[in-house]
């Protein structure tokens, strides 16, 4: 089958890589430069995510006051976004947030057998590093994090709970006063760097052929007809004025994997989802001194705010800010943009003083969407012709590996080796 992926992204060009896989012609429109300039560019380093990592949960969003959980709320928050908040506040109740990393779960350990197979076939170097540390600060957070220890220690995840002197002890970078409750390392998790990661399976799919990428390109509109799927393609910057025929490719089914980008292409044609655009923050900064420098990632686990090294730099993002699913395009302000950015200046201070020179740090700001339940959409919609892939949010890049791996059997008439409970959680129409 011919199949157009419409986005650019980890996600668009993982779901490429397993069409191609499957024996499909892909075609990639990305409306950047080059792939990877999206939220994958911005993206933490963690790669998949355990219970600790999950945007949702007793530890997502548990106090109201800002500056404690990690996720600022913007000026002129909506009734709607206000919904959005509650219905992720229910998955804060223990049994119900088990049941949805159930659901998730799946998907995360198809995603590590996707990821290992394209290790193995092609010996990447995407600057990965094994080791997560996750730090809590108070006891209180300490008891919020249980019911994530819990799915720990049922699904056998390797891990270990350590003291504060113990978490010191194994990162020297990591200072007990003040004192904090004590930590939860992951030893054999992993950060990497997702635009490398995505930019190399690019080069990957350039060489073997079967995949074109159209960069530089935007659709505009999806044209859904019979069997066959079609997407226009908005004029480009300073072209010439032409005649009123549309650029438009023709195939035979699409895939929106576009990010924040995907919502109106598909309210166009019908479906709205009621995912909200978390705007992320990250800074880049160079090491500043080597003896303070960590040598695994450092997560804040309640504030959610990831530090990773990436050779002479730290990686640190989270300040999350919620916006009303409105308000996607337009600009934070300089005072909440000020403050998203604090708070990593902020958790990189308290967690490992001394490492980063944040006055010379690149900041970084983009979009990603998350969903009312906390997982992605994946699947068939709408339409026979017709699939998505969006609203990962930011736990962990390696999920879109599972993601494409997923889209690229239902598109095949392939029976995904997940389970039906997983399969229907992840589904477009869930949410009718």
């Amino acid at each position: 089958m011919d199949v157009i992926v419409i986005g650019g992204g980890i996600a668009g060009v993982a779901t490429a890589y397993h069409l191609r896989a499957a024996g499909h012609r892909v075609c990639v429109v990305e409306r950047h430069a080059t792939v990877a300039q999206g939220a994958t560019y911005g993206h933490g380093g963690t790669v998949l995510p355990t219970p600790l990592d999950v945007w949702f949960g007793p530890t997502f969003m548990a106090s109201r006051q800002n500056a404690k959980n990690g996720v600022v709320n913007r000026i002129g928050f909506n009734g709607a976004a206000r919904q959005f908040v509650k219905q992720l506040g229910a998955l804060q109740e223990p049994d119900a947030f088990a049941r949805q990393f159930g659901r998730l779960r799946p998907l995360i350990e198809a995603s590590r057998d996707a990821l290992a197979d394209v290790e193995a076939r092609f010996g990447l170097e995407f600057e990965q590093v094994s080791g997560l540390l996750h730090l809590v600060r108070s006891e209180q957070e300490w008891e919020q994090t249980q019911p994530a220890l819990d799915l720990l220690r049922q699904y056998e995840v390797p891990h270990q709970v350590l003291t504060p002197d113990e978490c010191a002890a194994f990162e020297h970078s990591v200072r007990t006063e003040p004192e904090f409750a004590g930590g939860v390392l992951f030893d054999q998790e992993r950060t990497g760097n997702s635009p490398l990661f995505t930019k190399l399976i690019k080069q990957t799919l350039d060489t073997q052929g079967g995949v074109q990428f159209m960069l530089g390109s935007e659709v505009s509109a999806i044209r859904l007809e019979g069997q066959r799927a079609a997407v226009e393609l908005a004029p480009r910057p300073g072209s010439a004025a032409r005649s009123r025929e549309v650029d438009v490719i023709h195939a035979d089914a699409v895939v929106v994997a576009a990010g924040h980008g995907s919502l109106a292409l598909l309210e166009r044609l019908g479906l709205r989802l009621p995912l909200h655009p978390l705007r992320m923050h990250t800074l880049v900064a160079p090491i500043a001194h080597e003896e303070c420098a960590p040598h695994v990632a450092i997560v804040d686990a309640v504030k959610r705010i990831g530090i990773s090294r990436m050779n002479h730099r730290l990686r640190i993002a989270g300040g999350a800010v919620l916006q009303g699913a409105g308000q996607i395009d337009k600009p934070l302000g300089e005072a909440v943009t000020k403050e998203a950015f604090a708070l990593l200046g902020q958790a990189t201070h308290d967690w490992i003083p001394g490492a980063a020179r944040i006055s010379a740090a690149m900041p970084w700001e983009g979009v990603k969407l998350l969903s009312p339940d906390g997982l992605p959409v994946i699947g068939n919609a709408l339409h026979p012709r017709l699939f998505v892939n969006v609203g990962h949010g930011p736990a962990g890049w390696g999920l879109a590996y599972g993601a494409g791996k997923l889209v690229a059997d239902l598109l095949s008439g392939q029976s995904p080796n997940l389970p039906d409970d997983t399969l229907a959680a992840l589904r477009a129409d869930r949410f009718q």
